[in-house]
């Protein structure tokens, strides 16, 4: 693996619609693209610009995804800055997504813990990662 390798993560979702909501409102990240009807898939990719990573959901027409399978399914974003980290909580809680207490303690001493439409949890967390 090198550095100049880029992440996607990839899920499908029954919640289309507020996926899209929580993820560009209230994480602030951008659609970067999107595509219907591809073998039967539409999706949509979401992302900062020029970022390396972006998530892509899917969903297929007559096809039930269903839930999460745990509450410490997890995205972690390090914000180590106090106050970019600050205002990325209130852009969550402005758009009507409160935290929830994560599954694992240790991601609330530093950080809040928001679910998504489909249960699986982003903790924005206000420190460095250290390595």
């Amino acid at each position: 693996m090198t550095p100049e390798l880029k992440l996607r993560i990839a899920r499908p979702t029954d919640h289309w619609d507020e996926l899209l909501r929580f993820y560009r409102e209230g994480l602030g990240l951008e659609l970067l693209g999107s595509f219907e009807d591809h073998d039967g898939f539409d999706g949509m990719m979401l992302g900062a610009p020029g970022a390396p990573y972006h998530f892509e959901f899917t969903r297929q027409k007559g096809h039930t995804v269903g839930p999460a399978p745990s509450q410490d399914n997890l995205v972690v974003f390090y914000l180590p800055d106090t106050a970019q980290w600050q205002v990325a909580v209130a852009r969550m809680e402005a758009h009507g997504f409160a935290p929830v207490p994560s599954y694992n303690p240790y991601w609330d001493r530093m950080g809040k813990t928001f679910e998504d439409p489909d249960g699986y949890r982003v903790v924005l967390q206000n420190a460095t990662w250290p390595r």
